[in-house]
């Protein structure tokens, strides 16, 4: 056994190796070829005012993003690989300084005209401006003599294609004219917990993708129904290395005598012997792949002055608000990464964090922090 190692390292161990170093390389290249083509990006801060007597649907709101999704720029290899281009995406803030709460978006300038164009076509009477980046109202650097500050990062409890609970579940009959509980409502009331000097910050960043993550949700709607456990999705270059090796082994080992044993024929399931509540899952999960999607990050942030920093004060009940979109059985938003830290230098460790969250806050990085998600 160990002279057949042998014989496959030095037969294939080399190429094994310079792989990883190519990938490696063409990683480094167009991440070179990105900041390039970036850096004639021009980011600005739209501040949405919609008047309080405003009656329209959470549907228009779907619509918005649907007009959104209209910045999709899906590159070829040349423009990717040599021109380094990149899509463009959109952070969409609710901020409170002070308790004044304000709705934001950021983006980048070529795409002004289509996010005015989305909230204008749902609410005419809408008033859009241009602001000053808010951001540098706080330190990027903790510890610091002035400021404290603690973030939360947001994902999905689950895996992307289970749906969280959408507005169409929240209609309830309370009168013949009013038919819906706004989720919001309790999301913007811990806005309103803060007093002058703190500031507790969202941001919804979301980059249009293709529609190639549907996919996935066919095919776990394929392994429940066929009860099959979901086989968990490998990186390119580790399936090259994988199939590499079985082909070297097949090379070096000599062929095995041993009779071929088949495999009893599975048969397939289906979807009457499934129970009414995992038929349900099916069914929003096809919901959920017939919108459109979008590769998704959500932060929040609170920072204050030392002498007024008490984040239980709005963060706790945040995290609780989020609780009203968990559906048992499909999806939940929960918190992934906190700025905080234990054990072995953890003092270093928290400012490091704090750091780095600040930093990917300030310039709405989306693949700072755990792995993004797809929403619609």
């Amino acid at each position: 056994t160990g002279q057949r190692v042998s014989v496959i390292f030095a037969i294939g161990g080399w190429a094994i190796v310079a792989l990883i170093f190519f990938f490696m390389g063409a990683e480094l290249w167009v991440k070179a070829r990105q900041n390039k083509y970036m850096s004639n990006w021009e980011w600005i801060v739209l501040a949405v005012d919609v008047p309080t007597d405003t009656i329209q649907s959470p549907k228009a709101v779907e619509q918005v993003f649907s007009h959104l999704s209209g910045a999709l720029f899906e590159p070829n290899i040349g423009q990717k690989y040599w021109q380094g281009v990149k899509q463009r995406w959109f952070s969409l803030e609710i901020i409170s300084l002070g308790g004044y709460i304000q709705f934001l978006i950021f983006t980048e300038a070529t795409y002004r005209d289509l996010v005015e164009a989305a909230i204008y076509a749902q609410y005419p009477m809408a008033e859009i401006t241009e602001v000053e980046d808010y951001v540098g109202a706080i330190p990027s650097k903790y510890p610091n003599e002035t400021h404290e500050m603690f973030g939360l990062e947001f994902g999905l409890a689950a895996a992307d294609p289970y749906p969280i609970r959408t507005y169409s579940e929240f209609e309830h009959s309370i009168t013949p004219d009013y038919t819906f509980n706004d989720p919001m409502a309790s999301i913007l009331e811990n806005f309103t917990r803060i007093g002058a000097g703190e500031n507790l910050w969202l941001q919804i960043i979301i980059e249009p993708i293709s529609e190639s993550w549907k996919v996935k949700g066919i095919e776990l709607i394929k392994t429940i129904i066929t009860n099959k456990k979901h086989a968990p999705q490998q990186f390119f270059l580790f399936k090259l290395i994988n199939v590499i090796a079985e082909e070297l082994v097949k090379a070096v080992k000599p062929p095995s005598e041993a009779p071929v044993v088949k495999k009893k024929e599975e048969l397939p399931g289906k979807i009457s012997d499934l129970t009414p509540g995992v038929r349900d899952t099916i069914a929003a999960i096809e919901e959920k792949i017939s919108k459109i999607g979008f590769k998704t990050k959500c932060r929040v942030l609170y920072a204050a002055p030392k002498e007024l920093f008490n984040p239980g004060s709005c963060l706790d009940g945040f995290v609780g608000s989020l609780n009203q979109f968990d559906y048992a059985g499909r999806n939940a938003i929960a918190p992934v990464w906190a700025t905080n830290a234990h054990y072995a230098f953890k003092n270093y460790r928290i400012s490091e964090i704090k750091k780095k969250f600040v930093g990917a806050y300030k310039k709405r990085k989306i693949k700072t922090g755990k792995k993004s998600y797809v929403l619609n």
